[in-house]
């Protein structure tokens, strides 16, 4: 069992997040684990963010904010890791949340596994601007040596979800920042969670811990900086690994798939056709199974409160609705 006392420093990257950075600290300060720092990094916010935060931490001492002139997600992340006391780091993006048992249930997880495993992540849901959750299909299932795994997904899936060993961490070089200065933001976190893997092994708690947050202002949002983005992380590893070919050409259409799916759920919308064009990438006719589904997850992500709550409701009693611990836990 891990030692509670042991510090687990957290790192919230905050670039004009006012809306949702109090959420976000709420659920990082609800954790059931006792030990922990929390670092907000303002990476150049010209909102009220960075003063919303400062009134939390006027009141509760684990939490500081750190200034930065705007400098990108990873330059901001690299900055709190390099403030953090703790020899474990867990990085949540200002607008996503987490369950209260997520650190303690990911320290359970790293410590049963030994020194051999560098990082540990947890399922997410994917979650609205009003909190609730509209997709809870990203179940991985991949943990010891992963490499490969990462090379055809990013089994981790986002930024929020990843607790790590700082020796890990810096390891891999900590959060690349050239992706920034190449136009290429987005796959900061699949960049480090691949050379994570290079070395360490990796452990996932099958359990809904995570609220990522998907809307139109936030980062994924993007959807041609995005590719370029996965291009350019995943051409750092396929001269290193040419035996993976096959699973870097997967990664690459099913992450055309999942920006279309973005770009039909949270938008913007003129990105559809962009991405059905990238049929480099994507073949579309491997699309049309999958019709049935997005559908679905569109008009969950974009119908009106009054018929998420009655679509939940009649699938609740029809007994294909389960409400997850995320769901429980807010």
């Amino acid at each position: 069992m891990a030692a509670s006392h042991e510090l687990v420093s957290v790192i919230v990257p905050l670039h004009n997040g006012a809306q949702t950075v109090e959420r976000t600290l709420a659920s990082v300060l609800a954790q059931s684990w006792p030990a922990i720092e929390v670092l907000v990094v303002d990476d150049g916010s010209t909102d009220d963010g960075p003063a919303r935060v400062a009134r939390i931490g006027a009141d509760d001492r684990r939490v500081r904010v750190l200034h930065q002139a705007n400098a990108g997600v990873a330059a901001a992340r690299n900055r709190g890791a390099s403030a953090a006391r703790g020899d474990i780091l867990a990085f949540v993006d200002a607008d996503d949340l987490w369950a209260p048992e997520k650190i303690a249930l990911q320290m359970a997880a790293l410590t049963q596994g030994g020194p051999s495993v560098g990082l540990v992540y947890t399922w997410a849901a994917m979650i609205d601007a009003q909190d609730r959750i509209y997709s809870t299909d990203h179940r991985p299932q991949a943990e010891g040596w992963v490499l490969r795994d990462l090379c055809r997904a990013n089994i981790v899936g986002n930024g929020s979800s990843a607790l790590m060993r700082r020796d890990a961490f810096e390891q891999a070089g900590g959060y690349d920042t050239s992706l920034r200065a190449r136009g290429a933001q987005g796959c900061e976190d699949l960049m480090i969670y691949l050379r994570i893997a290079e070395r360490h092994e990796f452990r996932v708690v099958r359990r809904f811990l995570t609220g990522y947050r998907l809307s139109a202002e936030n980062m994924s949002s993007d959807a041609l900086r995005m590719l370029r983005s996965c291009e350019l992380t995943l051409a750092e590893f396929r001269g290193r690994y040419p035996q993976y070919e096959a699973e870097f050409r997967a990664h690459l259409r099913g992450m055309v798939r999942w920006l279309l799916e973005r770009a039909l759920t949270t938008g913007p919308v003129r990105n559809v056709p962009v991405l059905l064009a990238k049929d480099g990438f994507l073949h579309a006719f491997d699309l049309f199974p999958s019709v049935p589904a997005l559908l679905a997850m569109t008009v969950k992500a974009r119908a009106p409160a009054p018929v998420k709550a009655f679509v939940q409701h009649a699938l609740k009693q029809g007994g294909r609705y389960r409400l997850t611990y995320l769901e429980a836990a807010l």
